[in-house]
């Protein structure tokens, strides 16, 4: 059974203006967020700023989200590292502190083998007991889990259960599904892929655009379940130039400026992020108004 199915929320972390963290709004936006049928929160990822959080900081922050959340969708915790040992504490960690599943990115900058993501994923999931979704993204990390090494991974480690793709390889995900024979669930990490990625076997995305269109990132992915491709599509296509603004500049940094535009005051970036440059800030908002949700 899959972790969830639909759209899983990758969630922006919240700040003060002196850069801590804003418990306060990020419960609030939790509660919007499921008032709005996000399936899923994914929380101290990419878009959470994660690799900013000092380690109890990280860990505080999902111990914050599984109280905010109440069981009423799962709670994803990001836990990754480059460095084995201490994906491993955060993994532990985010376990007692009640998250349903793991989301463990690729080690970074070490740029490990095959060999040694297989090594690495391996030891991580076989230290908890929650399940494992394995997050690959080489654009941030430098390093590609290829179809089979996924694959590998699916069939001998029992919690290692599905893949956030976001490669932008259409055809190595392809290849993925087409290997991966059910024993990994396979998730779009790029919102500009989602009806593809499902249309080949996804069950879902891990977004950056439902921070901002909730209910429309949800339906998109229940019309894709639906088997309803065609409205799907045209959802899909709707939302292209919002997801390209969405990454115009470095992920969270559109996000966040976003969030801000529709009064959500979701606070500063931590360094060395910066504030979104003007010129992409108004290519931003137009696209938010054509959107409909600016």
């Amino acid at each position: 059974m899959a972790v969830f199915e639909g759209a899983g929320v990758a969630i922006v972390t919240p700040m003060y203006a002196d850069g801590s963290v804003n418990y306060d709004k990020l419960q609030e936006i939790i509660e919007d967020q499921i008032a709005k049928k996000t399936d899923s929160i994914v929380i101290c990822g990419t878009t959470g700023e994660a690799s900013t959080l000092t380690h109890e900081e990280h860990i505080d922050v999902i111990r914050a989200c599984v109280e905010y959340v109440k069981g009423r969708v799962p709670v994803v915790a990001g836990t990754g590292s480059n460095c084995t040992e201490t994906a491993i504490y955060l993994s532990q960690e985010a376990e007692k502190a009640g998250a349903d599943a793991l989301l463990v990115v690729t080690p970074y900058y070490n740029k490990a083998t095959q060999k040694g993501l297989i090594a690495h994923f391996k030891a991580v999931a076989e230290s908890v007991s929650i399940p494992v979704i394995l997050y690959n993204v080489p654009g941030r990390t430098g390093c590609n889990i290829m179809p089979q090494t996924a694959v590998t991974l699916g069939q001998t480690v029992e919690n290692i259960v599905g893949i956030k793709e976001a490669c932008g390889n259409i055809s190595q995900i392809a290849d993925l599904l087409a290997l991966a024979d059910d024993c990994l669930d396979v998730y779009s990490g790029n919102d500009d892929q989602i009806v593809p990625i499902m249309a080949l076997g996804g069950k879902g995305v891990i977004s950056v655009l439902s921070n901002v269109a909730p209910t429309q990132t949800h339906d998109m992915t229940m019309a894709c379940l639906a088997g309803d491709y065609q409205n799907a599509a045209r959802m899909q296509l709707e939302a292209i130039d919002l997801c390209h603004a969405l990454f115009c500049e470095v992920n969270p940094i559109p996000v966040k400026a976003a969030m801000n535009l529709q009064g959500w005051e979701v606070g500063p970036l931590r360094a060395p992020l910066t504030e979104m440059e003007p010129e992409n800030q108004a290519r931003l908002k137009k696209a938010m108004e054509a959107y409909g949700i600016l």
